[in-house]
C-alpha cells in the first residue's frame, strides 16, 4: 500500500542491507556523516562495476532469531560474508533497527576470534571517540533513519580468503496499539545469499487470539514458504527460501527479497484483572481489560495557524480535523481555538458533539486559514480555562476525561516566548487535573519543549512529518487518544511482597492499549499476593482484585529447554530506565538529576544502549594503524530532528515520503461502505475511487476471470428504513465465491461462512477465531473481525465484517472486500474490481478550486476519455473496523462512468454464484 497510508504508529523491526565493496581502508566504523557514507557506497558502485566478472565477496549467511516472551522481544541478527579475492577488502554491514530498541551486544568474529562490544558511560565513551578521532583513526555514530528507525552501519577489512561474521542483538518491550502488536523485519540483503532465515517464536501464556504474518515482497511461488505453525500460547513463523527461490529470474543475480516482513498478534483477554506473570523473582502485570464502555472525553483541540503553517501545512491540519470531527462521540463535547498572535476560540465554551454541532464545526474549520505569529503560551492557557471553567460550572460531564490537543509547527515568538516559562505557567494551570497532547509539525518546531510539556501534564508528544501523509499522521495520532476506556488508573501490589515498582498510576487507559507495570518480589510467599486495579469507569468506578500465582513455565512448554529466562527482569530494566529517562526531563533539578544518575546505573548493568550510554567496539589492528574504536550511540529524538535539520532530511509535499512499512507496497483493491470501491496505486502513490449506487438487493460481478475459474460475485443490502435525510445506504452483506479448477465454493454473510468442496460443507461462525487449512484453500477467521481467504496458486483477499448496534434504528451489519494479491489471474480479468487487477493508466491536470475548499477539481485523461474528477477520500477498515483509515484518492462520480469499462448496470447478475 502507498505512503498515502503509512499513519500508523505501530513498532518496527530493522534488518539488514549488507553493502559489499573493496577498499585501501581498513577503519571500522558507525557513521553520522551522510556525505562520507554515501561517498564510500559510490566507490562500492564503481569497484563492483570495474569487477561485475568477478565475485570476490560472497554472502554466505544472512539469519534474523526474534523471541517474543510475553511481548518482551530479543532479536539476534547475525550476517556472515566471506572474501574470496586474493586480497583483502573492506565489507559493509548496514541494518535498520526500531528507535524504541535498546541495542544489548554487538560483536564480530574474525578469523575465529571474536571482538565484543561493551557498553560504557558515554562521557567515557566520548573521550575514547575524541581521542581517537584526533590521532586520525575512524570511528562514528548510530544515526537516524527516517521516522521510525536507527540505522547501524559498519565497516571491517578483511583479509584474503577469510570471512567476517556480524552479530547484533537489540531488546524491546512490544506496545500494544490499536489492539495489537506488530513485529516488523526490514529484509534488504541486495544479493543473493546461500542461507537466509528468519526465525520467530513467540510465547504468550495468556493465549494468542490470532497471529498474521506476511511480506511485501511475497509472490504466489514464496508464499508457501512462510511456514506458521500457531497452538493456543505459542508460535513459530519462519522463512527461508533457497539461492534460487531468491532469484528474480532464472540465472540472474537480482534477488527478490526486498522489502519488509510483517508479524502482527493479540493475546486473549478473559480477566478483567488482566495477565501477572512471575518468573525468577520478578513480576510483570500486563492490565487489558476486555469489553469496557468509552469513557466521554472532553477535548480542546488548539490549532496554531501562524503564518508558518502556510499552504500545504495548513490544508492537511483541515483535512485531519475534518475527520477527527466526524469521529467525535455524541456525549463528548469539544472546543475549537485557533491561535496566531491572536487568540480567537470558535466558541466560548465546550459544547457537545451532536451531529449539527460538528458540522457547524466543520463548516468553521474549512474556513481557517494562516496568519500572524505564534502564541502557543495564551492560546495552551485559554483552552485550560475553558476545560476548568465547563467543570465547574457543572456543563461537562463528571465522569468524563479532559484533555487539550495542541498542534503546532513553530516557536512561541509573541506573548510569553521563554519555553520554560510557558511549561511553568501550562504545569500550574493544569495542575494535574487534565492530559496535554502535543503535535509538533515539521523540523522548525522545538519538539524538545514539546515534549517536556506533555510529560508534566500527562499526556506525550509526537513529531509530525511534513509529507503527503501528514494528514493520515495526525489521524493516526488521534485513533490512539480518542476512545478512553479508564481514568486515574492504579493498580496496587502488596507493601510487603515487592519493591522496585515501576510506575503504577495512570491518568487514562486507551481502547486498543495496553497498560504494564514490573516489579521485583521480596520473597517467594505467593499466598499474600494479591493484586487490586482500581479506575474511573464511564457509569460507575472500576474495582478488581485477584491473587497472582507464579507460571510454571516448564509446565507450560514442555518442549522447549531455554525460553530467554530472565526476560521479566530485563523487561522490568527496559521499562524502569524508559520511566526514568522520561523523569529526568521533568521535575525539579535535583529529581532530574537523580533520575538520570538511576537510569545510568541500570543501563550500565544490564547493558543497554541508552540515550547516557554508549557500546564501545575494538577494532584489531591492522596495517593501516592501532586499534580504532567503534562507538554505538542512541538518539534522543531531540538528536534525531537536528541530525534531520543538518542533513537536509526533510520531506516534501511532491516527493514520496518515507514509508512506514506498516502496509504491503503492492496494489489493493477493495470495496466497502456504501459501496466505496478503491483502486490503489503505489508506484503512483496514488488511489481512484467511486461509488456505485442501485437497489437493495442488486447482486453486482467484483472478479470473473474464465481461464483461472474465479468468480466474486456480491449483494448489496439497504438500510432498515428511509433515515430523515432521504438518503438510504447500501452496504454488500454477502458474497459468492467460487474457483472451478480447485473445486471450493464459499457463501460469506454477516452470519456465518459456509465452504464447499468435494461434496462436503463445512460452516465457520464469525462468533469464534478458527482456521481451515487444506491443499487448495486456507481461511483464518478473526472472531468478529475478518476472514482471510488464500486459494492456492490464484488470489488471497480479506472479508471484513462490519458490526453494528443491533438496536441500530437504521443500519445492518455488512461487509468489505479486500483483494491482497491477485497478480497471477489472467489478463483477460474483469468485473468491477478484476479490470483494474492489471493497472489503469490515467493522467491528472488543471487542479482548481472545488465546491469544497479542501476537495479541489481536477481533469482527468483515462481510457481515451477527459472525466471531472474531485479529491477526495475513502475509508480503508483493514487495520481498525470500527473507524478506519482515510486514504485520499481522484472520486470519479456517476458511478464512476469512464473509468469502468461500460456501464455500472453490465456489471449485475441473475445469482451470487452465476456469470450473467
Amino acid at each position: 500500500m502507498s505512503g498515502l497510508l503509512g499513519v500508523r504508529l505501530l513498532l518496527l523491526w530493522g534488518f539488514a542491507c549488507l553493502w559489499l565493496c573493496s577498499s585501501a581502508s581498513g577503519d571500522l566504523f558507525i557513521s553520522r556523516d551522510n556525505e562520507a557514507l554515501q561517498e564510500t557506497r559510490g566507490a562500492a558502485r564503481r569497484l563492483q562495476k570495474r569487477s561485475t566478472n568477478e565475485k570476490t565477496v560472497e554472502v554466505y549467511r544472512v539469519a534474523v532469531d526474534c523471541t517474543v516472551t510475553s511481548r518482551f522481544a530479543h532479536t539476534v541478527m547475525t550476517s556472515m560474508a566471506v572474501n574470496k579475492a586474493n586480497v583483502s577488502q573492506e565489507i559493509f554491514f548496514e541494518m535498520e533497527l526500531p528507535k524504541t530498541a535498546f541495542i544489548t551486544n554487538f560483536s564480530m568474529e574474525i578469523e575465529s576470534k571474536m571482538y565484543v562490544g561493551e557498553v560504557k558511560e558515554k562521557e567515557k565513551a566520548k573521550k575514547q571517540y575524541e581521542k581517537a578521532v584526533s590521532s586520525g583513526r575512524t570511528a562514528g555514530l548510530v544515526k537516524a533513519s527516517g521516522r521510525k528507525m536507527e540505522k547501524f552501519s559498519v565497516s571491517v577489512n578483511i583479509a584474503a580468503e577469510s570471512n567476517v561474521t556480524f552479530i547484533l542483538t537489540y531488546e524491546e518491550l512490544l506496545q500494544r496499539k490499536l489492539g495489537q502488536y506488530e513485529i516488523l523485519t526490514r529484509v534488504k540483503p541486495k544479493t543473493l545469499v546461500q542461507e537466509f532465515e528468519i526465525v520467530t517464536n513467540i510465547y504468550e501464556p495468556q493465549g494468542l487470539s490470532y497471529v498474521d504474518a506476511h511480506a511485501t515482497f511475497l509472490s504466489n511461488e514464496l508464499l508457501p514458504l512462510v511456514e506458521k505453525t500457531v497452538t493456543d500460547k505459542k508460535a513459530r513463523i519462519s522463512f527461508s527460501p533457497t539461492m534460487d527461490q531468491q532469484r528474480k529470474c532464472p540465472g540472474c543475480d537480482g534477488t527478490l527479497i526486498d522489502g519488509d516482513f510483517i508479524i502482527k498478534y493479540d493475546v486473549n483477554r478473559q480477566t478483567s484483572l488482566g495477565d501477572i506473570q512471575i518468573v525468577n523473582g520478578y513480576f510483570v502485570h500486563f492490565f487489558a481489560p476486555p469489553d469496557l464502555p468509552r469513557v466521554p472525553k472532553n477535548v480542546v483541540f488548539v490549532i496554531d495557524r501562524s503564518g508558518s503553517m502556510s499552504g500545504i501545512k495548513m490544508q492537511q491540519t483541515r483535512e485531519a480535523m475534518l475527520a477527527i470531527l466526524k469521529d467525535l462521540h455524541e456525549e463528548d463535547h469539544f472546543a475549537l481555538i485557533p491561535f496566531d498572535s491572536s487568540i480567537e476560540p470558535w466558541k466560548e465554551s465546550l459544547i457537545k458533539a451532536t451531529k449539527e454541532n460538528v458540522a457547524e464545526a466543520m463548516a468553521y474549520v474549512k474556513k481557517i486559514n494562516d496568519r500572524g505569529a505564534t502564541d502557543i503560551n495564551g492560546a495552551v492557557l485559554r483552552g485550560v480555562e475553558m476545560l476548568v471553567q465547563g467543570k465547574q460550572s457543572k456543563a461537562l460531564p463528571d465522569r468524563s476525561v479532559d484533555m487539550i490537543i495542541l498542534l503546532t509547527d513553530g516557536m512561541p515568538n509573541v506573548g510569553v516566548s521563554d519555553t520554560s516559562m510557558i511549561q511553568q505557567n501550562v504545569r500550574s494551570a493544569i495542575g494535574g487535573n487534565m492530559s496535554l497532547f502535543c503535535l509538533g509539525f515539521g523540523n522548525g518546531v522545538d519538539y524538545g519543549f514539546l515534549d517536556v510539556m506533555s510529560q508534566q501534564n500527562k499526556g506525550l508528544a509526537r513529531r509530525i512529518y511534513e509529507a503527503s501523509d501528514a494528514t493520515l499522521q495526525l489521524q493516526g495520532f488521534y485513533d490512539e487518544v480518542s476512545s478512553p476506556l479508564l481514568s486515574e488508573v492504579d493498580l496496587r501490589y502488596p507493601d510487603n511482597a515487592v519493591d522496585l515498582l515501576t510506575t503504577n498510576h495512570f491518568k487514562q487507559l486507551f481502547n486498543g492499549s495496553e497498560i504494564v507495570v514490573a516489579g521485583r518480589l521480596m520473597d517467594n510467599d505467593m499466598d499474600n499476593f494479591l493484586v487490586e486495579v482500581f479506575g474511573q469507569g464511564f457509569e460507575e468506578d472500576f474495582k478488581v482484585q485477584g491473587q497472582a500465582r507464579a507460571l510454571d513455565w516448564g509446565v507450560m512448554y514442555p518442549d522447549e529447554e531455554y525460553i530467554f529466562g530472565d526476560f521479566t527482569e530485563r523487561l522490568w530494566a527496559y521499562l524502569t530506565i524508559q520511566q526514568l529517562l522520561d523523569k529526568s526531563k521533568t521535575g525539579a533539578s535535583d529529581e532530574k538529576a537523580n533520575a538520570t544518575a538511576k537510569a545510568l546505573d541500570m543501563s550500565l548493568q544490564y547493558s543497554f544502549v541508552t540515550p547516557l550510554t554508549s557500546m564501545v567496539v575494538t577494532k584489531p589492528e591492522n596495517e593501516d594503524g592501532p586499534d580504532s574504536p567503534l562507538i554505538a550511540d542512541k538518539l534522543t529524538e531531540e538528536q534525531r530532528q537536528q541530525a534531520e535539520k543538518m542533513s537536509g532530511r526533510h520531506y516534501g509535499y511532491a516527493s514520496s515520503p518515507p514509508r512506514l512499512a506498516y502496509y504491503p507496497p503492492t496494489p489493493t483493491y477493495f470495496v466497502d461502505g456504501d459501496p466505496h470501491f478503491m483502486i490503489e496505486l503505489p508506484d503512483r502513490d496514488d488511489a481512484l475511487c467511486f461509488n456505485i449506487n442501485d437497489k437493495p438487493g442488486t447482486i453486482f460481478s467484483l472478479v470473473r476471470d474464465a481461464q483461472s475459474g474465479i468468480l466474486v460475485n456480491g449483494q448489496i443490502i439497504g438500510d432498515k428504513k428511509i433515515p430523515p435525510d432521504g438518503k438510504i445506504n447500501t452496504y454488500f452483506w454477502r458474497f459468492g465465491i467460487i474457483h472451478k479448477n480447485l473445486g471450493v465454493r464459499l457463501e460469506v454473510n454477516t452470519q456465518d461462512i459456509s465452504v464447499f468442496q468435494d461434496g462436503k460443507r463445512i460452516k465457520l461462525l464469525w462468533s469464534d477465531t478458527a482456521s481451515l487449512k487444506g491443499p487448495n484453500v486456507d481461511l483464518l477467521v478473526t472472531k468478529d473481525r475478518s476472514l482471510k481467504v488464500t486459494l492456492k496458486d490464484s488470489v488471497k483477499f480479506v472479508i471484513l465484517l462490519h458490526k453494528v448496534w443491533e438496536k441500530h434504528p437504521y443500519h445492518r451489519d455488512y461487509l468489505g472486500f479486500y483483494t491482497l494479491d491477485s497478480h497471477l489471474l489472467s489478463p483477460s480479468v474483469h468485473g468491477l474490481l478484476g479490470q483494474f487487477y492489471h493497472g489503469i493508466e490515467y493522467e491528472v491536470t488543471d487542479l482548481r478550486p472545488g465546491e469544497f475548499p479542501e476537495k479541489p477539481d481536477a481533469t482527468m485523461f483515462v481510457k481515451g476519455q477527459e472525466l471531472n474528477v474531485t479529491r477526495g477520500w475513502q475509508r480503508d477498515f483493514r487495520n481498525d473496523v470500527k473507524n478506519g483509515e482515510n486514504v485520499p484518492c481522484w472520486f470519479i462520480h456517476t458511478n464512476g462512468t469512464g473509468l469502468i469499462d461500460g456501464d455500472a448496470t453490465d456489471y449485475i447478475v441473475s445469482g451470487l454464484f452465476k456469470t450473467v
